[in-house]
């Protein structure tokens, strides 16, 4: 019977989770059962549990996650204040003389925006609010204008300052700013490749992705330098500062948020476009989604305590350390189970359901987890894609048009699907 309770466990919170309860509670309610289960039947020691609330305690003083809610509350300020939607709107206009030059204008402001929020949801949201209406408007190929404006919305999950590696370099215990160092060029490599597709297809169905007309790019000369200092330089800046005082080993990636927050109020307010209610919607969005990270980490760390006292994890370990293939086969696996999970669940419920079960096996095998961690967050982003639960299609499903049918947005983003596994496959051949 020993050998039972970890997987029995494991799959009893992927019941409850796929059953449509609260994450987090359902962690923590599993926890608590098997908990009890194994008590009555002489598998576990309840005075383990007495070490939870240090842990809790653990949980909401770490330094390192101090930094989600400033890096969630600088795009939202950026959201809210429209220097988003400028950005976009001036990219349109120095790209849109060429063909495909508009789809290439969204492929570099997902990256901007990457580089901005780290927040999926946002760029996803503000790029088919903005951006769908324009080239619909001058004859892109809708199942085109779909998929560029999804996966671009993406770049937010591997990009720095991404969320998504902020929580990775906790749960594996890595260095946050290791991790954005090394997500820089895979980042880059894939924003790269989105643009390369848009210009073969420039090339190969030029109808598909038509320059735009004279009067829709009406500025020219003095007053489109003026618009390009003011809406993209800017906004440049403030990357540069935040990214690279954290690569310059002058501040923590926690610092750099904070700096990253009040560059974000600096630029809102000198633009004029920073109100109370601005303010008011962008806290509540950043309180928001810190809750539910703190909820969820306090979940899983009733979970992960209760899943070792059962020898869970010894389980894991075995499972996954003696797979075909040694650490191939391991990351193989891993990868296709985080890829299936994407499809269902947020990377925040991934990050601390599977990623604290695959990071000792990972280290016995000799992965290095800060690589480890990169290629967790572009899995992830490839997931967001997948149809037909990926979440960037919903968030654009949810901003599209109601007469456009959600298959075209998954006919759209299939192409781009194909580009990040691509880049997948190449990092595990090549690490």
């Amino acid at each position: 019977m020993e050998g039972v309770w970890g997987p029995a466990m494991f799959v009893a919170a992927l019941v409850l989770i796929f059953s449509g309860f609260p994450v987090a509670f359902a962690l923590a309610g599993t926890a608590l059962i098997f908990a009890l289960l194994g008590s009555l039947t002489g598998q576990f020691d309840w005075i383990l549990l007495r070490a939870l609330p240090d842990r809790i305690f653990g949980t909401m003083s770490n330094y390192t996650l101090l930094a989600v809610p400033f890096f969630i509350f600088m795009g939202a300020i950026l959201e809210k204040s429209r220097l988003a939607e400028r950005l976009l709107e001036t990219i349109g206009i120095l790209f849109g003389r060429f063909r495909g030059g508009l789809g290439l204008g969204v492929v570099l402001v997902g990256a901007l925006l990457a580089a901005a929020t780290g927040v999926v949801g946002a760029s996803v949201t503000a790029m088919g609010l903005i951006s769908l209406p324009v080239m619909l408007r001058y004859g892109y190929q809708r199942e085109l204008s779909l998929g560029v404006i999804a996966a671009a919305g993406t770049l937010g999950q591997i990009i720095p300052p991404s969320v998504v590696l902020i929580v990775l370099g906790d749960q594996l215990g890595v260095s946050v700013g290791a991790l954005f160092q090394g997500a820089l060029v895979p980042g880059l490599v894939l924003t790269g490749l989105y643009a390369l597709y848009v210009v073969v297809v420039a090339v190969v169905r030029p109808r598909a992705v038509p320059a735009l007309p004279p009067e829709a790019r009406a500025l020219r000369g003095g007053a489109l330098v003026r618009r390009v200092a003011g809406s993209l330089l800017p906004p440049l800046l403030l990357i540069l500062v935040v990214l690279g005082s954290i690569f310059a080993g002058v501040a923590t990636p926690t610092e750099a948020g904070a700096l990253g927050a009040i560059g974000a109020l600096i630029l809102a307010a000198s633009h004029r476009s920073l109100d109370r209610a601005g303010i008011v919607a962008a806290t509540n969005e950043t309180a928001r989604l810190t809750i539910m990270v703190v909820f969820l980490l306090i979940g899983s760390t009733a979970f992960a305590l209760v899943f070792r006292g059962l020898a869970g994890d010894l389980w894991i370990e075995r499972v996954l350390t003696n797979l075909p293939g040694g650490a191939i086969g391991f990351l193989v696996v891993v990868n296709l189970i985080v890829f299936a999970l994407g499809c269902f669940l947020d990377f925040f419920e991934i990050a601390f359901i599977i990623v604290p079960l695959i990071a000792a096996p990972a280290a016995l095998l000799g992965i290095d987890l800060v690589w480890l961690g990169i290629l967790l967050g572009m899995n992830l982003q490839t997931s967001f894609l997948t149809p037909p639960f990926g979440f960037s299609l919903f968030y654009l499903r949810g901003v599209t048009p109601a007469h456009i049918p959600t298959t075209a947005i998954y006919r759209g983003a299939i192409p781009f699907i194909v580009i990040q596994a691509i880049v997948v496959v190449g990092m595990i051949v090549l690490r």
